[in-house]
């Protein structure tokens, strides 16, 4: 029989490292056990509703009579701008930050999420309820550094099982001075924002503000106007041309249409994902990124075979420099644009843009394409789109989102343009709108020819 000191002791290393897992939105938490041998307890301050009988041990499991709460203290709160407070617990760094708060409905990817810069000026609430179980890696990364404001979560997770994983999120988000609440439920926060729309909000782990005065703050700041494509965007022009490695290429037509390559792109960082980049790489293309505000003149003396407008965060009616370069640049070149750049092109266009009530934000919006019927499954992130009764004659709505009836995609063929309203590189996430690199590879190579 083990021994008593033997068991005691494995109690010991239990509670140790429930207590290394505090920060964790929930533990495994044991009963104690009381042991009796020859009459002695062998564990103090517990009620026992056992006995000893000719010397035997008998193990009784009891709840402690007294005992401090095992789950961790809520320590951090969310205000929205409704006035609603939600009650959390913190994990990653501490302070006050102030928001737009907005669902993601993604079931993998929390990493990429946190890093894709077109989320500046949110807060992220995850509608998957377990987050941070597979840590955070050097490969996955969208961008150099986390943008969002703040991450919401029900679960975070106290374990990370990974082989590429370098840290946790906890730690992660500590090194990036981003503020993690756990604890909250998302399920009704995504609700209010699905109904109420997107709300500012402010989230604070510092117990001597008052709720009135976070609420006062969030009624005092919105996104709508804020040009945030500047903050986010490189500072000088640079080259990039690192494709998508053998082991990670999911496209077979890639060789294919890299046979007639090379093609220049000069794109526009307006906040661009490593994996947009990454495919154009992988299709053929030779590079050249350069700042949100570069005049389109000096990006036309280039000569690059394509224009490519990327993502970004905010509102793009705030950023009338980037529709001015997209208009001089219309029509001399082929363009294409991704989400924000989609948005910029629109007004380019003529047409004009809109706020949706929450944005579409997730992995598994599902889109038509209407000259062929074709329906993707496609990952999202934009509050705005472009209202297609203001696009001019010859703007051709290629793509619809089935969710909502949203603008998702358009061809101007005399302006040699197209547009996407979603991440066709979708990393994580489906690749079926992969085959837009692939179009806007044969417009660059129609127009060499």
């Amino acid at each position: 029989m083990q021994s008593l000191q033997t068991k005691l002791q494995g109690r010991s290393a239990a509670c140790s490292v429930a207590d290394l897992h505090a920060p964790c939105s929930r533990q495994v938490v044991f009963a104690p056990v009381v042991e009796y041998a020859s009459g002695r307890r062998a564990c103090q301050g517990f009620r026992s509703a056992s006995a000893v009988s000719g010397g035997r041990v008998r193990t009784v499991v009891v709840r402690a009579s007294s005992a401090p709460s095992p789950f961790p203290k809520r320590d951090a709160r969310l205000v929205l701008e409704n006035g609603s407070v939600w009650h959390a617990t913190a994990f990653g760094a501490s302070g006050t930050e102030i928001g737009e708060v907005v669902f993601n409905t993604s079931l993998t990817g929390y990493q990429e999420i946190m890093t894709d810069p077109s989320y500046k000026g949110q807060f992220v609430a995850f509608t998957c309820p377990h987050i941070g179980n597979v840590g955070i890696n050097n490969e996955d990364m969208e961008s150099s550094k986390c943008h969002l404001g703040a991450i919401i979560v029900r679960d975070l997770s106290c374990v990370v099982s990974n082989y590429r994983s370098k840290m946790s999120l906890d730690a992660y988000c500590k090194k990036e001075n981003v503020i993690g609440l756990a604890n909250v439920d998302t399920r009704a926060l995504t609700k209010v924002l699905r109904e109420t729309g997107c709300l500012v909000g402010v989230v604070t782990t510092d117990a001597s503000k008052s709720d009135e005065e976070l609420i006062s703050m969030a009624k005092s700041w919105t996104i709508v106007g804020k040009d945030l494509l500047s903050v986010v965007s490189c500072t000088e022009p640079y080259e990039w041309g690192k494709g998508t490695t053998d082991e990670w290429e999911f496209n077979g037509r890639v060789k294919l249409a890299k046979q007639h390559g090379p093609f220049h792109v000069v794109a526009y960082d307006f906040g661009i994902k490593t994996n947009i980049l990454r495919r154009l790489a992988s299709f053929g293309c030779r590079i050249t990124v350069v700042p949100a505000t570069y005049p389109a003149s000096e990006v036309l003396k280039m000569n690059p075979d394509g224009v490519f407008f990327s993502n970004g965060p905010g509102d793009p009616s705030a950023a009338p420099y980037a529709v001015d370069n997209a208009k001089a640049i219309l029509g001399k070149k082929p363009v294409f644009g991704i989400c924000m750049g989609h948005q910029v092109l629109g007004q380019a266009f003529g047409g004009k843009t809109f706020k949706l009530k929450f944005g579409h934000h997730g992995g598994n919006h599902p889109i038509r394409y209407m000259p062929t019927g074709r329906v993707e499954i496609s990952a999202q992130n934009h509050n705005f789109a472009v209202d297609p009764t203001t696009l001019p004659a010859g703007v051709e709505v290629t793509h619809i989102n089935l969710n909502d009836g949203t603008c998702a995609g358009m061809v101007y063929k005399d302006k040699k343009a197209m547009t996407i309203q979603y991440h066709p590189e979708a990393s994580p996430g489906p690749h079926d709108a992969d085959i837009c690199f692939e179009q806007f590879v044969d417009m660059m190579r129609a127009e060499r020819v």
